[in-house]
């Protein structure tokens, strides 16, 4: 401030120096109760006398424009500034359909919403009181210390490079075969996820997936105008019957499908079926799009490879994930994983939108990941979820009448009611009682589950989620005919 004043005529300058000053305060440049430079450093920025800015300061004082207070200096006094005329636009006016219909998707602005106190089951976040935050800091420190001046600064839109390689290496351990495949990084799957569809040609206009299925991969579906084709789900994954019969009828341009604790089932698609899967779509030469959602989360039994696995060498998979449902989903990292002509051209939308994902973030997540951390923070994740998993399992079984309630592990649970029992009606009376879930039918590609409900327990204690199941079940039975 003060640089534009230019001494330009023959008056005298403390008269130029205070005419200056008093427009800039009647502008509204200069704040109530601002401290002004004293006469000394004002003198040296603008190259004139002390005397003056002492006197320009003192006719100011005299028109009340500041004040002085001894020994601390001047200041802007309360004055009346210049106005331009004001207008109100109508924004809503304004806003095109893909705006209007994202606030209409919108489900954190609908519905009834948890308040203090209430027993919320409807957050599959990581519970904060896991994060391995003195570690984490570790990472940070360590990381700044090598190159913090190289990730404060811009960084590359494909991603952080040890990041990229260690994700690579991740992956190939699942048992991916990474030839000719490459990484790209993105802010969480969500983002992964709109650049994919902003980037592949629609043919058909036409995305086939599970049905009921991720709630943000649907809103995401629909504000890119496609026309979704959802197939209902067996206990050990998609109906293949169903998918052979749409696909033998109609062309799609892809397929959506989440293998793993599905959201929102928590289904896990059985090995045998994830092979027909794969066969079945490469019969039909269409791209799967998979969700590598909590892959980490299975608490009995073996893990499940990825589809992507069972493709080989080929390319028809583009997988996209990231840790945020089981570590740090503040960091918004997430990456997807195809083939490397694919990456090339996703990269420059990614350029296009949002030139990368942050750098900072980027190199501590790669140096928590390369020091170890992780793997002892998931073994510790697990015992704490599997304990909860279990326990939410029982108190459903003993306090809930559903029809059928499915959930292979993860940090949820999938309930279907009996047919006539409405879910948000339900959600209305339990909301009196102090306890909120996620209504189904946000999950279902045909405006279906009006009787089905996901129960999130990651984030509650074991008191709390026993008492809540036992208010839902009593709301049910005691209320709604269950």
């Amino acid at each position: 401030m003060f640089n534009d004043f230019k001494i330009v005529d023959d008056r005298p300058v403390y008269r130029q120096l205070r005419d200056y000053l008093k427009e800039t305060i009647l502008k509204g440049h200069l704040l109530e109760h601002q401290k002004l430079p004293s006469t000394r450093e004002l003198s040296k920025l603008l190259s004139v006398s002390r005397n003056t800015v002492l006197t320009a300061y003192a006719d100011l004082e005299q028109d009340g424009l500041i004040y002085a207070i001894k020994g601390k200096g001047n200041f802007i006094g309360k004055v009346e500034t210049f106005k331009t005329s004001s207008i109100e636009l109508n924004w809503n006016e304004r806003l095109n359909n893909v705006a209007l219909l994202a606030d209409e998707l919108d489900v954190m602005k609908q519905g009834i919403f948890w308040e203090k106190g209430m027993i919320s089951f409807n957050s599959i976040a990581p519970e904060e009181k896991l994060f391995d935050v003195e570690n984490f800091k570790r990472a940070f420190l360590t990381r700044m210390s090598i190159e913090g001046d190289i990730v404060l600064n811009y960084g590359y839109a494909k991603g952080y490079k040890p990041l990229i390689d260690y994700l690579l290496h991740y992956m190939e351990m699942k048992g991916v075969d990474i030839t000719n495949k490459d990484i790209l990084i993105t802010n969480g799957f969500t983002e992964g996820l709109d650049i994919l569809l902003s980037s592949l040609a629609k043919k058909s206009g036409r995305v086939l997936c599970e049905n009921p299925t991720h709630h943000a991969a649907l809103k995401l579906f629909r504000l890119h105008g496609l026309d979704i084709h959802g197939i209902d789900m067996k206990d050990d994954g998609i109906d293949i019957s169903k998918v052979e019969k749409s696909l033998s009828e109609a062309a799609f341009d892809f397929a959506y499908l989440i293998p793993s604790y599905h959201n929102p089932t928590g289904i896990v698609t059985s090995s045998d079926k994830r092979s027909e899967i794969i066969k079945l779509f490469s019969k039909y030469q269409i791209p799967i799009v998979e969700d590598g959602f909590n892959e980490e989360l299975r608490y009995s039994g073996s893990h499940l490879a990825p589809l992507m696995t069972y493709i080989g060498a080929g390319n028809n998979v583009i997988y996209i994930s990231s840790f945020s449902k089981i570590l740090f989903p503040g960091l918004r990292v997430g990456w997807i994983l195809a083939d490397k002509e694919l990456i090339h051209s996703l990269e420059s939308m990614k350029r296009a939108r949002t030139i990368h994902t942050s750098t900072l973030d980027q190199a501590v997540l790669y140096q928590y990941l390369h020091d170890g951390y992780f793997e002892r923070y998931l073994k510790k994740a697990k015992s704490v979820y599997k304990k909860k998993y279990e326990l939410v399992r029982q108190a459903c079984n003993q306090y809930i009448p559903f029809k059928r309630m499915t959930g292979d592990g993860g940090l949820h649970l999938f309930i279907e009611l009996e047919e006539g029992i409405n879910a948000r009606t339900l959600l209305k009376k339990c909301y009196q009682k102090g306890v909120v879930f996620y209504p189904g039918d946000v999950f279902y590609t045909d405006g279906g589950g009006s009787n089905t409900l996901r129960l999130g327990f990651s984030r509650l204690n074991e008191e709390d989620i026993v008492q809540g199941v036992k208010i839902i079940g009593n709301t049910l039975k005691n209320e709604m005919g269950s």
